[in-house]
């Protein structure tokens, strides 16, 4: 039996966790969020663990989280942290055991999102206005777009349809 692993990428804001929910609903999967996996295993939250111990150490936390995630063997859908790709070979793992969708929303979309939610839940963006998010939204695409390219399915725009996506999916599975 040949498991399907849906992990979404992108930057912070794209909705990899609200689309994933719907998706993982529309395929009868588990929706994991790889932050969530992190911070009970951890017994903290994201914005302690980078305060307390640094990204460097976050980032190896994150890895093996994902290895872990990667290696059960069953189907799911997986939302990645908004960095995970771009460290430690993540993107080259992501794609050896799962289709890796890219969220490419934009910018300004994201930016609108980030100030209507939880800001505080975000460490990158604390204190930040509507135009220093988008200065630092352009910044984080700049760095981490060639990583989020290598994605098997990019998705470009800002409101996703499930069903196409499962229908590309199914479709990528029979071929």
């Amino acid at each position: 039996m040949e498991f399907l692993k849906v992990v979404l990428v992108g930057l912070p804001g794209s909705g990899k966790s609200t689309f994933g929910k719907q998706l993982a609903q529309a395929l009868d999967f588990p929706f994991y969020d790889l932050d969530t996996q992190i911070e009970q295993k951890e017994q903290m939250k994201i914005p302690d663990i980078f305060s307390k111990m640094g990204e460097g150490k976050f980032r190896e936390i994150e890895t093996e989280a994902l290895e872990q995630v990667l290696s059960w063997d069953r189907s799911f859908v997986l939302a990645s942290g908004g960095g995970c790709p771009c460290f430690n070979d993540n993107m080259d793992r992501i794609n050896a055991k799962a289709v890796s969708v890219y969220l490419d929303v934009p910018l300004e979309d994201i930016s609108q999102r980030l100030v209507g939610t939880k800001i505080q839940n975000r460490p990158m963006f604390q204190g930040m206005g509507g135009g220093e998010i988008i200065l630092k939204l352009k910044s984080l695409q700049a760095d981490r777009e060639s990583y989020y390219n290598q994605s098997k399915i990019k998705l470009s725009g800002s409101d996703f349809i499930t069903e196409l996506l499962v229908s590309e999916l199914i479709h990528r599975l029979k071929n």
